[in-house]
């Protein structure tokens, strides 16, 4: 039986290759060995990768669903908050300073007023400052 199957080998190799990736008959003959060795490789790597990413969002499902009452929702994906450019931020303090000098703040104001609020009144200022 396993001489059998050996036989059998590169078509067994060949289905595999149309099946998940889509090859051609003349794709698959283009390969080398090392070339198939990274492919099933990289295969393998992504399927336990999924697979993993499914029973993960399963158990999250699960413990969200039998959760005590009033007890927030676990995330799936933490949120991680992206690194700030500080490069990026001083230049944008600076250009803000620099157009308050100029303009005032009345680009607070007219923000407030998009979003139809009222611009808070801190103690001790006057209404404009």
């Amino acid at each position: 039986m396993a001489e059998l199957a050996s036989s059998y080998s590169r078509e067994r190799e060949l289905a595999f290759f149309v099946v998940n990736f889509g090859f051609t008959k003349r794709d698959y003959n283009e390969l080398t060995e090392v070339e198939k060795a990274f492919i099933y490789k990289a295969y393998e790597t992504k399927l336990v990768t999924e697979m993993t990413h499914l029973r993960n969002a399963v158990l999250n499902a699960i413990n969200n669903a039998f959760r005590k009452k009033n007890k927030k929702f676990i995330e799936l994906f933490k949120r991680k908050q992206a690194k700030a450019d500080k490069e990026y931020n001083e230049n944008a303090i600076k250009i803000i300073k620099e157009m308050e000098k100029r303009d005032g703040k009345s680009w607070i104001d007219r923000i407030y007023k998009e979003a139809g609020l009222k611009r808070p009144v801190k103690p001790g200022r006057k209404v404009g400052d």
